[in-house]
């Protein structure tokens, strides 16, 4: 019997923050629950490492160096209220960014 699924927490264009890591990002897909690798799972610190059975996300990340694609847990993120713009390369090709700093889905790629 599958495990109940949770409603996400966050959709997609939303712009949100790592609590412990300092990166944030546009979330550009959700798993209801983790769907990645048992590789990339067992690369994560077991003291660390999130529960399965919650939304994973997949972002459009960028720290204070690079910007790169991220898959983080509903656990550990918060939402990015600095209303600054995700200076990642594909936000651009996927969102237009909206008036109050959250993105929208193109509507060439919603169809």
């Amino acid at each position: 019997m599958p495990a109940e699924e949770r409603l996400a927490k966050f959709g997609i264009g939303d712009v949100v923050r790592h609590r412990v890591y300092a990166f944030r990002g546009v979330i550009y897909d959700v798993d209801h629950t983790f769907s990645n690798t048992e590789e990339w799972w067992e690369s994560i610190p077991e003291d660390v490492r999130p529960r399965r059975d919650q939304p994973f996300y997949h972002l459009f990340a960028e720290n204070a160096e690079t910007e790169y694609v991220a898959y983080v847990s509903e656990q550990n993120l918060m939402p990015d209220t600095s209303g600054d713009p995700i200076r990642h390369p594909q936000v651009g090709e996927m969102f237009d960014r909206q008036g109050d700093g959250s993105y929208k889905i193109k509507v060439e790629i919603s169809h």
